[in-house]
């Protein structure tokens, strides 16, 4: 895979993207026609370039997809390695990495909408797939602390109540605005609010 990042090559082609730019606009199309029905010819028309133009910046398809999954994926990772997430009692800890998967949500929305709509075509999408797995079982384990400690009920699996929590979650991208009343800080307590309510001990 290569990404062209040099400033002379930013402004190529009509009408000037440069590889950021391209790659939400691909990810826009994506999320539109579904990544296997996107042709490049396509993209490059939505884009106003021509085709060996899109190839200056990204060598394929494939090379915009790995790199848009990554940028989801990679950030919800970056979470779990935040100190919130590893230092103090289990309890405190989960509700940091909701906190910050409701944040990278927001802030990442249409790159975490990619990727809940991949469904493991390819060797990129299976490989993304694949680390969201071992985000989860991350969560599980921690969720499982919480049990042990004494701050989440020990009655549902854990690994049940993460794919909840996380179905909540996850929901999120077909209805939130980033124009709404809400901003990702509160939208964060209100997930919390009604995810971990029903899972603290009383």
């Amino acid at each position: 895979m290569t990404v062209s990042s040099a400033p002379s090559a930013a402004r190529r082609g009509r009408p000037g993207y440069d590889p950021r730019q391209i790659l939400e606009i691909a990810v826009q199309v994506f999320i539109e026609q579904g990544y296997d029905a996107t042709s490049v010819a396509s993209l490059a028309a939505r884009l106003g370039l021509s085709k060996s133009a899109l190839y200056h910046h990204y060598e394929s398809k494939e090379a915009l997809l790995e790199v848009a999954l990554d940028e989801a994926i990679g950030s919800l990772e970056g979470v779990l390695r935040e100190p919130g997430a590893q230092q103090g009692p289990a309890g405190q800890r989960l509700e940091y990495v909701l906190r910050g998967a409701v944040r990278v949500l927001v802030d990442k929305l249409p790159y975490v909408t990619l990727l809940l709509r991949v469904r493991g075509n390819s060797d990129i999408e299976r490989a993304a797939l694949e680390r969201r797995r071992a985000f989860d079982r991350d969560v599980t384990e921690l969720v499982g602390l919480a049990q042990v400690d004494g701050t989440v009920r020990a009655d549902i699996d854990a690994s049940v109540a993460t794919r909840l929590l996380f179905g909540m979650v996850n929901s999120i991208v077909e209805w939130y605005r980033p124009t709404g009343v809400e901003n990702a800080a509160a939208l964060a307590e209100d997930v919390l609010a009604v995810a971990l309510d029903g899972l603290r001990t009383r």
